[in-house]
């Protein structure tokens, strides 16, 4: 198998632009939904709330296109987002602006919360929430996320996955085993016979604390586990994988000419050649990259958890509405054979969530790399995030 795609999304439910190239970090790709749309909602006693928006309630979303001018080494560019409005009864393409690390100074500070991790962001003022209502026809703003983050919720995180839970259970094991053998020594040393002095204890001790010492550099890569995994404005996870092959499944049900459009499932990830459609639910661990020997090179991709769908998959990104026809099913289709995850009974499962391995953070993956599946489980995953409502 192959890397056959890489997609990043600096602003959350417009449309992706596709790499051929990717830096991994533990946040995901560089910029990759750093900004969101809020829409603004007036009560009737005149106060105002701003509400998430994501596609599949606001499909309008999906007539946005963004591009990347990434920031020069010389730093004589800065960086940008270009987004691009194209009208679906082909009037005038608008076109805007946005700098990838906008100064937030003197900026209003907003509280979003996503799926109840909550976080803090910035309301980038009138010159762009003014062009984005223009486009929309009613009011939003646009928050940049800036320093902040989410925390991860639920079993999502490595550290707290099933799928990684016998690697981690080796390095509870090895404090536990320290742990008693020391009990032991100080138990003799007071009550047994012979008494141990401490002096005779201290290479016992050394050795264990060593030991304890080593396991845990090993198994994280030369460094300990990292603990409280955040994300950005990204729904669950830093990244999300899907198959193609699985893909190819989707269009299969389709009738006609209708091919599944992969950029639909809002991947950043899509591995190409596996042998069946949807395997990737029993994928537990992924090595990517230009293998240099020995296992050098390769980054390392943790599956956590199923990717559970929504009525996105049924936007019609020409109209940005509810598809009509073939294109409007594709959820239905779904749900006859892919509610196969039982924390979420009434969602079908497309696709995988992935956080990076501490030692992969900085590698750099392009489209072409060779994937390997390097463990399996054998059950699927069960859906915890407490922000799912069943």
């Amino acid at each position: 198998m192959q890397i056959g795609e890489l997609y990043t999304y600096p602003i959350k439910s417009l449309q992706g632009i596709t790499l051929s190239t990717a830096e991994l970090t533990a946040r995901g790709f560089p910029y990759d939904r750093r900004f969101m749309l809020l829409k603004v909602v007036y009560n009737d006693d005149g106060t105002s709330t701003k509400k998430n928006m994501h596609v599949p309630h606001f499909p309008e979303m999906s007539l946005f296109y963004t591009d990347l001018i990434y920031p020069s080494m010389d730093g004589a560019e800065s960086g940008r987002i270009i987004v691009t409005y194209r009208p679906p009864d082909h009037a005038k393409s608008r076109t805007l602006e946005v700098p990838l690390q906008p100064d937030t100074r003197g900026l209003e500070e907003l509280a979003i919360v996503m799926h109840q991790s909550p976080t803090k962001g910035y309301n980038m003022g009138e010159r762009y929430n003014g062009w984005f209502s223009k486009c929309f026809g009613y009011e939003v703003v646009l928050a940049y996320l800036g320093p902040h983050s989410r925390g991860v919720l639920g079993s999502f995180a490595p550290e707290k996955s099933v799928a990684h839970m016998s690697l981690n259970n080796s390095w509870v094991s090895m404090k536990a085993v320290g742990g008693l053998t020391i009990a032991t020594l100080l138990l003799n040393w007071v009550v047994g016979p012979g008494e141990i002095s401490v002096r005779e204890m201290l290479p016992s001790l050394a050795a264990t604390v060593v030991a304890v010492l080593l396991l845990g550099w090993t198994r994280y890569g030369g460094g300990w586990a990292r603990k409280g995994e955040r994300i950005t404005f990204a729904d669950t996870a830093p990244y999300l994988l899907v198959s193609r092959t699985s893909v190819a499944d989707v269009s299969a049900r389709l009738t006609g000419d209708e091919e599944m459009d992969v950029t639909k499932f809002r991947p950043n990830i899509v591995v190409a050649g596996a042998q069946t459609a949807f395997e990737e639910d029993f994928w537990a661990e992924l090595k990517v990259g230009q293998d240099q020997g020995a296992g050098e090179g390769l980054a390392r991709l943790l599956l956590t958890a199923n990717c559970v769908r929504c009525q996105s998959l049924n936007v019609d990104y020409a109209t940005g509405k509810m598809g009509t026809g073939e294109t409007g099913t594709v959820l239905k289709k779904l749900m006859k054979d892919r509610r196969v995850d039982k924390g979420a009974r009434f969602s079908p499962v497309f696709g995988r969530y992935v956080f990076l391995d501490g030692k992969s953070d900085g590698q750099t993956v392009r489209v072409g790399d060779a994937v390997v599946v390097a463990r399996r489980i054998e059950e699927r995953m069960v859906y915890d995030w407490p922000g799912l409502t069943n």
